[in-house]
């Protein structure tokens, strides 16, 4: 997906709203440095929860085979990225998914577990939700045996803010 396509009617809404926020906390939105700030969050904001445009079964199914297999098919340090819908702030880490094929043999392609990752990861969220929409989207279009999925994330709502504890990863 190409990440520098934007809805400009929201753009232009949510840079507006952004201008409000910036003069609410006392900065000037029309200072050099901040001139352009609310065009570039907007659009950051729309790549950041672009999660919802996205299709968990078109992107299994997009690479989906047959195979004669019986083990555990796995990709560890799967980067996560994601905003805590709590806060809006960023908690980021690695996912561990993997998935015994069925009778079936369906499998897919190990990119797709990756992008999976990545459409419940670029919406508010929070980590317990993230793994289990990850999860039961496996069991639904895969139909596997078993599913693993594993989330160790740094907070920033934690490191930064509240009880300031860098580091601390769930």
């Amino acid at each position: 997906q190409k990440v520098d396509r934007y809805n400009t009617r929201t753009v232009d809404r949510i840079a507006t709203s952004f201008r409000s926020i910036l003069r609410d906390i006392g900065e000037d939105p029309d200072r050099e440095g901040l001139a352009k700030t609310p065009e570039r969050f907007a659009k950051a904001i729309q790549y950041l929860t672009h999660g919802h445009d996205l299709n968990p079964a078109k992107i299994l199914r997009s690479a989906m085979f047959r195979e004669e297999y019986k083990q555990m098919v796995i990709v560890r340090d799967i980067e996560v990225y994601s905003l805590c819908e709590h806060h809006l702030v960023p908690f980021h880490g690695v996912a561990h998914v993997g998935y015994i094929p069925s009778e079936k043999g369906h499998i897919t392609g190990l990119s797709k577990l990756a992008r999976l990752v990545d459409v419940y990861a670029k919406r508010p969220q929070v980590q317990e939700r993230l793994t289990t929409q990850i999860a039961d989207s496996l069991l639904q279009i895969l139909e596997p045996l078993g599913v693993i999925v594993v989330l160790e994330c740094e907070h920033l709502c934690m490191s930064m803010r509240g009880v300031r504890k860098p580091g601390a990863r769930t």
